[in-house]
């Protein structure tokens, strides 16, 4: 198959590059992220310590009551988001760290930016999710000393019309607040391809291009065209490019419309398509024309929390949402938390480098209560409803801890049992792994970053954790031909998933369903339609013999059904 005619570039209009975030394209006017309100260069006298500190803890107050009040209206993951974002705000340790420099003479506001900034510091270098939420705390930062110095509050822009949304990075707190009728695109100049961000934007159906250094250039009001498939940015388009632009996106939008039902590829090979699901409303998520949940995320229920939740809370949970699914597919992962998920009634010690600690199915060692209470609850929901529910266990590293899961599940009355591949290890011996099991799924995100040994928090590397590189693939097509030779499942949950024009390369290795957000669901189920599966394994074999992501990804391109290349 051949290459569409690629989007027209005129010389007068500057491109962009950053990282394909959120698929779709998009055609508006800039409007810019106000910048964070700073502390001035002459700083005033501080008052009595005391007093700064509580002015100080009741600024943060404020800020975490505005999230609560943001996240009430909410629900899901950015609820979930928002409620996690009011607890550091409340943090005793972040409130102590204040103290101590208001002790040292630091006004309020200066004391704020201060600790806030030392416990960035800290959560970056702690790497996983820890990382994550530095960029929460930067946010809480600018809302409280916005407050101190009585600023205007760091917020969205209004310029009265639909906009393409520029900033240097979007606090979830903002993220969550995008009206989509006004917002048509997002670009950012930091963010990774695993951001809150990327996540939230995906969830909305908003294309999106990060980590795109330019960003920094684009005026208010400058039109701009933005590919959320191929990460590009273009600045002043004239009208060819416009149209192009327009007319990609309405018959994109009509093919979409027209794709339904279960995933197939052009010649009638099954791909089951599923849901990545985490909090939120069942019915809604169940309403979603998919074919059951690849990725139920289990955390909610135990994050933010002082005590365990009881058995019978969970069951009450798990049983809604399996009933919203009833005849489909439900996969459910067990607690994925730990020293990098830090949860108050399950210490697991101090580490260095959580990312490489007790976390995931390791936390089992530490606290196995919490994982058996866990089986026993999806155990009992199962057994009251029609869905078809299976477990699987993340960071789960070798073929011996594979079937001591295994044991546990089917021992708590669970018969469908999974492990999740994240683990280079994993992948490596995944023939020896998967008899062990009834299916795997492949976590590309953090089998990307372990492959790659780039923290995929850290903005600065984007590109190692590109879900083309072909060394990623390779392990990718190491766990699917596993797959075959046994004779069993392997899903993808990762967000490479959610990429169309990935989607036929996933197939070719040897996937048989990919889990992704409910918006990409019509791309990736058209996407595969257009290609037989021979030629989804061609596609796998050029992505996987490339030199790089980017060689990849065009390699691809290049012999992709010119409708799903044209993207």
């Amino acid at each position: 198959m051949a290459q569409t005619e690629p989007l027209p570039s005129p010389a007068g209009a500057a491109r962009l590059s950053g990282i394909p975030a959120s698929p779709g394209v998009a055609i508006g006017p800039v409007a810019r992220m106000a910048a964070p309100p700073s502390l001035p260069e002459r700083r005033p006298e501080a008052g009595k310590p005391e007093e700064e500190a509580d002015l100080a803890r009741r600024a943060l107050g404020r800020v975490a009551d505005l999230l609560d009040q943001r996240a009430a209206g909410l629900t899901g993951e950015a609820a979930a988001v928002l409620g996690a974002q009011a607890l550091m705000a409340r943090d005793p340790e972040l409130a102590r760290r204040i103290g101590e420099h208001t002790e040292q003479g630091d006004p309020a506001a200066w004391a704020v930016s201060a600790a806030c900034g030392a416990y960035q510091e800290l959560l970056a270098a702690a790497g996983g999710y820890l990382a994550e939420r530095a960029a929460d705390l930067a946010d809480i930062r600018d809302r409280a000393v916005a407050l101190l110095l009585d600023l205007p509050m760091p917020g969205l822009p209004d310029p009265g019309v639909a906009h393409v949304l520029v900033a240097d990075d979007l606090a979830p707190a903002d993220t969550v607040q995008l009206d989509t009728e006004r917002v048509l695109g997002i670009v950012t100049r930091y963010g990774g391809p695993t951001s809150h961000t990327v996540i939230l934007a995906r969830a909305l159906g908003i294309p999106a291009v990060v980590g795109c250094a330019g960003a920094v250039d684009l005026a208010d009001g400058v039109l701009v065209a933005v590919d959320g498939d191929a990460g590009t940015v273009a600045a002043d388009p004239d009208e060819e490019q416009v149209e192009h632009v327009r007319r990609r996106a309405e018959r994109r939008r009509a093919l979409l419309a027209e794709s339904t039902g279960p995933g197939r590829t052009a010649d009638g090979t099954g791909v089951a398509l599923l849901l990545n699901v985490g909090e939120g409303d069942p019915g809604k998520a169940g309403a979603h024309d998919s074919e059951g949940v690849g990725l139920l995320r289990t955390e909610f229920l135990f994050l933010e929390r002082t005590d365990p939740p009881t058995v019978e809370e969970q069951t009450a949970s798990y049983t809604a949402l399996f009933e919203a699914f009833a005849g489909r597919v439900v996969t459910v992962r067990t607690l994925d938390a730990g020293s990098d998920k830090p949860l108050a009634f399950a210490a697991t010690g101090q580490e260095d480098n959580p990312a490489l600690g007790v976390r995931g199915f390791r936390t089992s060692r530490v606290h196995p209560g919490l994982l058996t209470e866990q089986l026993a609850a999806i155990a009992a929901a199962a057994r009251t409803t029609s869905a078809r529910v299976r477990v699987m266990a993340p960071m789960v590293s070798t073929p011996d801890e594979a079937a001591e899961f295994a044991a546990l599940a089917r021992g708590a009355g669970i018969e469908r049992v999974g492990v999740m591949i994240e683990v280079p290890g994993a992948a490596l011996l995944a023939d020896r792994l998967l008899p062990r099991v009834d299916f795997v799924s492949i976590g590309t995100n953090d089998l990307a970053q372990y492959t790659m040994a780039a923290d995929r928090t850290l903005g600065a590397l984007p590109d190692l954790l590109d879900p083309w590189q072909p060394a990623l693939l390779h392990l990718v097509g190491t766990v699917g031909g596993a797959g075959e030779r046994s004779g069993r499942p392997v899903g993808v949950c990762g967000e490479a998933a959610a990429d169309p024009l990935l989607a036929p390369v996933l197939v070719g290795l040897g996937a048989t369903s990919l889990s992704m957000s409910a918006p990409s669901l019509p791309a990736v189920r058209r996407a595969l339609a257009l290609h037989t599966h021979s030629e989804c394994r061609r596609m796998a074999e050029l992505a996987v013999a490339a030199s790089g992501a980017e060689q990849a990804r065009e390699a691809v391109r290049a012999v992709a059904h010119p409708e799903v290349a044209a993207w």
